[in-house]
């Protein structure tokens, strides 16, 4: 049986233990004692770190396929150029693809390049149409940035690369209703009706790390390659945390950001729940704050932090039955009151009195521009005199929600 599919069994398992626990304890009219808490705690704990192990496989199944894919097509290019079939791009790409890759690991171009290479460069335009060479390595580094961010999975991403911001026009408020009036008559005036527009201004982020030459040359591991793939986890960090709860001054409006432009607090949602916990009436009151529309996209989400859904795990609906429902199959979501649900670290975790602890909305209103795709340069004479090697890492990006009617967040009372 495949690994994934034994991790999301054994998770189905360790989730019906923890409902048992609760199960016994309702039987007899009472809450969790101490070592029955303990005991829900530890296996909730491996429910989160199978929940983890899944998320990871599925993302490496994602990449390896993109892999697999990208080897095959590059092996069919080859076999064409052995064949003498290949057209002068694809031969241009290929000599163009080994010497990204000689050039990115080492900063050097292998010497059978050297002829193609200056012929590349000669026959390029003084806009530096050579320059494309660096971009098959940071598409794959796109790639992995958009596997791993919650949000930026299911939102709406537009690219801007010749413009300074990305603007659409909304439609701010509705015509007042129909008059009923008679054959000749043409109704009242509408004063209500108004346009309005939402725009987004790509902010630039960037990070810079310095490798000594000594520890490039003698380490066992390729150093750099593990600078860029961290480099890349911080900026989807970075990212993820502004479209979750950016103030909008030079970086995204977030989903709990309270703001006008963004989701106000009209959207917010705090009836039923108590000071300190979510409740089932609360999240039932969440959910049917929105339009049917919305509940049933197939971009909606619940989007909680862990321990959020750890609380949400005990939760019964009337009929005692539990409301959170693991997924039990590869690439589905879990679901609460039917519809999926997301994880992200990065969501707010304080339970107490005013504060959002989550939201349920249609993922794809919340829009994202990128300015700038992920870039990597390479300095080295820059840090000559000290033996090191500059790796600088840059974005450029904005997001924002579009249609506050989207989303409901919840809310402690």
């Amino acid at each position: 049986m495949p690994k994934l599919q034994e991790q999301y069994i054994e998770r189905r398992k360790l989730v019906e233990q923890s409902k048992g626990l609760i199960d016994a304890a309702e039987k007899e009219s009472r809450g969790l004692n101490s070592e029955e808490q303990d005991k829900f705690d530890k296996i909730f704990a491996d429910i989160e770190r199978l929940h983890k192990d899944i998320e990871n496989g599925e993302k490496q199944l994602q990449i390896e396929r993109s892999i697999a894919d990208e080897v095959a097509k590059d092996e069919e290019i080859q076999d064409k150029i052995k064949g003498g079939k290949g057209t002068d791009k694809e031969k241009r790409a290929a000599i163009l693809q080994d010497a990204a890759r000689s050039y990115i690991m080492t900063g050097e171009i292998p010497k059978e390049c050297h002829t193609e290479w200056r012929a590349l460069q000669s026959g390029s335009d003084t806009k530096g149409g050579y320059l494309v060479l660096p971009e098959q390595f940071v598409n794959q580094l796109i790639k992995f940035v958009d596997d791993i961010l919650v949000v930026r999975q299911l939102a709406t991403v537009f690219k801007v690369p010749k413009a300074d911001s990305l603007g659409a026009p909304s439609l701010d408020t509705d015509p007042d209703d129909a008059n009923w009036t008679t054959e000749l008559q043409t109704g009242s005036e509408d004063s209500n009706m108004a346009f309005g527009k939402r725009e987004l201004h790509p902010h630039p982020f960037a990070k810079r790390i310095k490798i000594s030459e000594q520890l490039i040359q003698q380490s066992v591991m390729n150093v750099e390659s593990i600078v860029v793939q961290r480099l890349g986890y911080k900026f989807n960090l970075t990212e993820e945390k502004g479209y979750l709860t950016g103030n909008g001054s030079q970086q995204p409006l977030g989903l709990f950001t309270a703001d006008a432009q963004g989701i106000s607090t009209g959207r917010d949602v705090s009836t039923d729940n108590t000071t300190t916990s979510i409740t089932f009436d609360g999240l039932m009151n969440a959910k049917y704050n929105l339009k049917s529309q919305y509940q049933t996209a197939a971009s909606t989400r619940w989007l909680f932090h862990r321990d959020a859904v750890k609380q949400i795990a005990k939760l019964k609906d009337g009929e005692g039955q539990y409301i959170w429902q693991p997924s039990v199959t590869v690439g589905s979501p879990d679901v609460i009151l039917g519809v999926g649900v997301v994880q992200s670290e990065n969501a707010p975790s304080t339970f107490t009195t005013g504060l959002y602890v989550g939201l349920i909305g249609d993922m794809s209103f919340y829009w994202i521009a990128d300015a700038l795709d992920m870039k990597i340069k390479r300095l080295v004479e820059l840090y000559a005199e000290t033996d090191q090697v500059g790796l600088i890492g840059r974005k450029a990006s904005d997001g924002m929600p579009v249609l506050e009617e989207a989303f409901t967040r919840v809310t402690l009372a």
